[in-house]
């Protein structure tokens, strides 16, 4: 789907959105292409565990995962969580969206600017990514390879402040 740059960007929480939206989303078997850690089916309970989680990461740190709209249209999922003293970004467009995914990142890296508890965040890539510009653009820098539940993933940081 093409977006102009008159395309209105905003963040809603995941519960605000319908559950088949985001399922359909998980379900599409692109997104496992660059996601090693989707190796289950996404169902209406599988979408209830991962909303609670998300949800719980705002109870906790006040800041987590939003859902992303275009224009009011679901484009995907992301934003902020907490590993350890690190506060981790991630970003999860529908394949049709992924033309969208510097221009929300920018706007939810604002919210990690603003927050005087943010100075750097983190990235985590599988090694399938190899387009790795966008971040470079964004000013991160490569920290090396970490494991994370048992897979390899490449580590970058942006400092914030």
């Amino acid at each position: 789907m093409a977006h102009s740059e008159d395309t209105r960007i905003t963040f809603a929480r995941l519960p605000e959105i319908a559950p088949e939206e985001i399922i359909a989303h998980m379900s599409d078997p692109r997104m496992a292409e660059h996601m090693p850690l989707l190796t289950f089916t996404w169902d209406r309970d599988r979408l209830d565990a991962f909303v609670a989680t998300k949800e719980a990461c705002w109870q906790r740190d006040g800041l987590g995962h939003w859902a992303f709209l275009a224009d009011g249209t679901y484009v995907g999922w992301g934003g902020f969580q907490k590993e350890g003293e690190e506060w981790d970004f991630g970003l999860v467009l529908r394949p049709e969206n992924f033309g969208l995914g510097m221009r929300i990142a920018k706007q939810a890296l604002d919210f990690a600017r603003a927050d005087a508890r943010i100075s750097y965040v983190t990235f985590l890539l599988p090694p399938s990514r190899r387009k790795l510009g966008a971040l470079a653009r964004l000013g991160a820098r490569a920290l090396g390879d970490v494991d994370y539940e048992g897979e390899r993933f490449l580590k970058f940081r942006l400092d914030t402040m």
